[in-house]
């Protein structure tokens, strides 16, 4: 209703429906000043403040406050288990490590300082200080020339020549030690190829960019046989953690970058293996098709692109949700209700308390089960009923409210790590994993097709697995590179990072 201010009518019936109209309108207003103050706190949190969400010992008096006046009783809040200090590593230079090489510089005295001052008698060695410098030998490139003899007989019936073993790219440049050089720069130390083009140069080579890219497709490509290994042995994980975080890929059709994802699928201990797939959306066809084979419990946040999998009953997937995500909506909605975000926050502390105590303790999958079914699952029921008591009290489009709605509408899949000590509280791993991926495109910026983001998830692949098993990813690639030509493809597990690991650590006969 449109009003006229110099010319306001008499009737009280339309001024009362004016002044309704205006509430109206004001309360409109203002939630979406919320909305905009709320998205706006998100935004300097995320720029200015720690990333970790942590909330201080003191708050954890909010479960009093939080609840008094209220006419249920008051749940129990298990007291946090009293932790006692970590000794932590001494100060002071440690020792370098004995596997690099030890060469000597060996410093004597002059001949004529080998006298007493006193009584001018010639002095004897009689021992010797040692102390030890870390130097740096910048590295280097070198020509490998190949040498293929011949033999023929004097007669001239038969010419034969040695043959030289497969190389990763047949009749190219680079060895296997360069292709990992390449690889490991990019994908684990983040360095763009343009700089590593740069870095070449220095040596005295020329390579452009496009030939190391073209380089890096290559390896892939020979890689794909060994990664579809990895990738099923990893879908016979009982448990499979995934996330995905988007990627910049540059579209000849469009005049800026556009957006694909990268998706991470970790393994448990049975299977150590970390996996990406590239795909050039978000739909849920990625997922489903990488999944295909996959059956057991699938870790991940509420995207529900996974809901047709939890539905088919042939798929036998169980949803287990994380509770990482779930606090992180309890920490953002603070600016707009403090007292229950803190409540909340506080008693998904307890939780992770628990799981802190578990792994101090080095429980196995029987004691965690055993510690969650006897101090976690009490905490769960807890949050439950409070969440229920105190979702009718705030407004449903509110952070707090959206907050509480994602908990209960996931409170089955969120209770559901109490039901089995291989499970974990949240899906961590799966974030860690795509650190690098977020590091990296800092750096690298964007894919340049999406033949660049299949080679990426690769050659990531192979290279955070062999870091998540403490493996030398350049000793790794360069050994595989130069043997997975000639390797039998019946026999391409014995490659797999683990089993690589294990060959070589194991005694020679």
């Amino acid at each position: 209703m449109e009003i006229d201010r110099n010319n306001l009518p008499d009737d009280p019936a339309v001024l009362q429906a004016m002044v309704a109209d205006l509430l109206l309108e004001l309360d409109a207003k203002e939630c979406k000043l919320l909305r905009v103050l709320h998205q706006l706190e998100k935004l300097l949190r995320w720029r200015y403040s720690p990333k970790r969400e942590r909330i201080d010992e003191n708050q954890m008096f909010l479960f009093a406050v939080g609840l008094v006046g209220t006419d249920q009783d008051t749940p129990s809040a298990p007291a946090a288990p009293s932790r006692e200090k970590r000794k932590t590593k001494g100060h002071g230079r440690q020792r370098l490590p004995e596997h690099l090489e030890r060469r000597q510089a060996i410093y004597d005295l002059p001949a004529e300082e080998r006298q007493c001052p006193h009584c001018r008698e010639a002095l004897r060695p009689i021992g010797q200080e040692v102390s030890e410098r870390l130097e740096y030998v910048p590295a280097s490139l070198y020509v490998l020339e190949e040498i293929c003899r011949k033999y023929g007989c004097p007669k001239g019936c038969t010419v034969l020549t040695a043959q030289k073993p497969m190389q990763p790219i047949e009749k190219g440049l680079p060895g296997p030690g360069l292709l990992a050089h390449v690889a490991v720069s990019k994908y684990a130390d983040h360095q763009p190829l343009h700089r590593q083009e740069q870095m070449l140069k220095r040596h005295g080579v020329t390579l452009s960019r496009k030939t190391l890219c073209d380089w890096m497709r290559r390896s892939a490509d020979l890689l794909a046989p060994l990664f579809e290994a990895m990738k099923r042995e990893t879908l016979r994980s009982k448990v499979v953690q995934t996330d995905d975080t988007p990627v910049g890929v540059l579209d000849p059709g469009l005049t800026r970058t556009r957006t694909g994802r990268i998706w991470t699928y970790v393994g448990d201990d049975e299977h150590p293996y970390t996996v990406y797939d590239y795909t050039l959306n978000r739909n849920r066809d990625g997922p489903e098709a990488f999944l295909e084979d996959c059956s057991g419990f699938l870790q991940a946040d509420a995207y529900s692109g996974y809901d047709q999998l939890y539905k088919d009953p042939d798929r036998d997937v169980t949803e287990v949700a994380c509770w990482a995500h779930t606090r992180r909506k309890f920490y953002d909605a603070q600016s707009s209700d403090l007292m229950r975000s803190m409540v909340l926050l506080a008693y998904i502390r307890l939780l992770y308390d628990v799981e802190r105590d578990a792994r101090d303790r080095g429980l196995d999958s029987q004691g965690r089960i055993e510690l969650r079914q006897t101090r976690s699952l009490p905490i769960l029921r807890d949050i439950e009923t409070y969440l229920k008591r105190e979702q009718p009290n705030v407004l449903p489009k509110s952070p707090k409210g959206q907050a509480i709605a994602y908990a209960l509408g996931n409170w089955q899949a969120l209770a559901r790590y109490c039901q089995d000590g291989a499970l974990e509280i949240d899906n961590n791993g799966a974030e860690r994993s795509l650190r690098g991926v977020a590091l990296g495109r800092k750096n690298w910026l964007y894919f340049g097709s999406d033949n660049g983001g299949r080679t990426a998830a690769i050659l990531t692949s192979f290279i955070t697995t062999c870091k998540r098993l403490r493996i030398d990813p350049f000793a790794y690639l360069r050994d595989i590179l130069a043997r997975i030509s000639a390797h039998k493809q019946t026999r391409l597990a014995e490659l797999l990072p683990d089993k690589w690991q294990e060959a070589r650590s194991a005694p020679s006969p």
